[in-house]
């Protein structure tokens, strides 16, 4: 046995402390391949960037080891049951900065890189081996954490920020899990076998509303704990529930406590009226007012729709396969699996659960873009079929805050599906996972939208996308 033995990185890494004094030591891990038995030394801050707990990866070749001298220096807590491990063979080791020397440990790097932003994480397969009951009693947990911290009233803390984001990861990845097995059921039987998750997600979803400001936003403790996910696609869900109930909350909170609508009325013909036109040509240009965009007028939205909304934001994305790269991806962009991935979480919510139709219709209708081409949905082939089965028919509105009408067909849009839309698109561009481009600033982002998604083709809501960045301002302002 060596006389300095090696310490499995996951007996030595129990807290964000320890990682934080591995980061700031600049030291480096022991990298043993599972097959060959060779070795390499590589700066964990390099594999921590590409994989934030790449060390509970089980689908890499690699096991990860500190020298225990390292991790006793550092005051990392060591578990008392720690393996020692002796490592006789030589040790290449390479800088952390790149250069052409260091080409052979990027083999690891890359493939941390492959596997740690696989769209659902690892943490996926450990929900999808739960039984179902074990699942739905996980989500009673949850419901009981969060009613706990929402008594104690207290500002967010690290243990609220855990628990939110925990809570929420894990719902999302249960309901995704479930719904998939779900949809190899007939209907009625797919409804039966869903309805324990179902029923426990909804209660708690209600306590995560009642724990969810607009503040949590831009709160780092909060980013930085979705960031401990590696996949791509479970960090975005989590965070558009998250982000998305947080901008509800401000538009709400902007509704009830200032004069928004009075606000928007006053600079509606200059600002705004050329956009809806656009959208409302057979009307009248003097009669494409406020009340045009928002049918029955705008509005604060009731807690009852607020829950099932806060339900589609969570639900959102269950359709999305684990392994296809749905934004970039080295083998371009696949429309026909991006316009799946909504089919089939519009058809796992609307015909395998009890969910509300609210959530169905935010899940299928969220990429809609006001009917642009570069959108799609279900909602586009519905109505292209209601118009040809009523030539005479129009629609009077641009959105409506109600399921009825926009079944009817009175209105273009449901607004909680505009309000996604904005969560969605701006949390992809900043995304940090972002493979193959550079994650956009916020403010670059914005930039961005308003050009492409309002000025050029009108796709998002040109009053809810000035909402949404009046709210980023309050986030980022000094």
């Amino acid at each position: 046995m060596s006389e300095n033995p090696l310490i499995p990185l996951n007996s030595c890494i129990k807290t964000e402390q320890a990682i934080k004094r591995l980061l700031a030591s600049g030291e480096t891990v022991v990298c043993v391949h599972r097959q060959s038995g060779k070795t390499r030394k590589v700066a964990f801050k390099a594999l921590y960037q590409n994989s934030k707990d790449f060390w509970l990866n089980p689908h890499t070749n690699w096991e990860y080891f500190l020298p225990r001298t390292v991790a006793e220096s550092l005051q990392l807590p060591i578990a008392e049951d720690a393996p020692r491990v002796g490592i006789t063979r030589e040790i290449i080791e390479f800088p952390e900065e790149r250069s052409e020397e260091i080409e052979e440990s990027e083999e690891i790097v890359d493939e941390l890189e492959t596997v740690g932003t696989v769209n659902l994480g690892t943490e996926y397969q450990r929900i999808e081996a739960l039984p179902l009951s074990r699942r739905v009693d996980l989500l009673v947990e949850f419901k009981k954490r969060l009613d706990d911290l929402a008594l104690k009233k207290a500002p967010l803390t690290e243990e609220k920020a855990e628990v939110l984001v925990t809570s929420s990861k894990d719902a999302a990845l249960i309901n995704r899990a479930t719904l998939w097995e779900a949809l190899k059921l007939g209907d009625e039987e797919a409804r039966q076998f869903t309805q324990g998750v179902v029923s426990a997600t909804r209660e708690m979803v209600k306590s995560t509303a009642r724990l969810v400001d607009e503040e949590i936003f831009q709160h780092e403790l909060v980013k930085r704990l979705i960031e401990r996910s590696n996949g791509a696609v479970v960090q975005h869900m989590t965070r558009v529930f998250l982000y998305g109930l947080s901008f509800l909350s401000y538009y709400n909170d902007q509704f009830r406590s200032t004069s928004l609508t009075n606000r928007i009325r006053i600079h509606f013909a200059k600002k705004y009226r050329r956009f809806y036109r656009q959208l409302l040509p057979h009307l009248h240009p003097e009669d494409v007012v406020l009340e045009r965009v928002f049918l029955k007028g705008m509005q604060a939205v009731p807690e009852v729709e607020f829950h099932h909304c806060a339900t589609g934001f969570l639900v959102h994305d269950i359709g999305k396969a684990e392994s296809i790269e749905y934004h970039e991806g080295e083998a371009g962009y696949d429309r026909d699996i991006i316009v799946e991935h909504v089919k089939i979480g519009y058809q796992a919510i609307m015909n395998k659960t009890n969910y509300p139709r609210q959530a169905g219709l935010i899940a299928g209708y969220h990429h809609e873009y006001y009917g642009d081409p570069s959108g799609y949905g279900y909602f586009r082939e519905y109505l292209a079929q209601y118009r040809k089965a009523n030539p005479k028919a129009t629609q009077d509105y641009c959105m409506t805050y109600e399921l009825e009408p926009i079944l009817d067909y009175q209105a273009l849009a449901y607004f909680p599906a505009k309000v996604l839309e904005i969560v969605d698109i701006y949390d992809s561009l900043t995304d940090p996972l972002r493979r193959y481009r550079k994650p956009l600033e916020p403010l670059e982002a914005v930039d961005f939208m308003r050009k492409e998604f309002v000025e050029e083709k009108l796709k998002i809501d040109p009053i809810l996308f000035d909402l949404f960045v009046q709210f980023l301002e309050r986030r980022f302002a000094p």
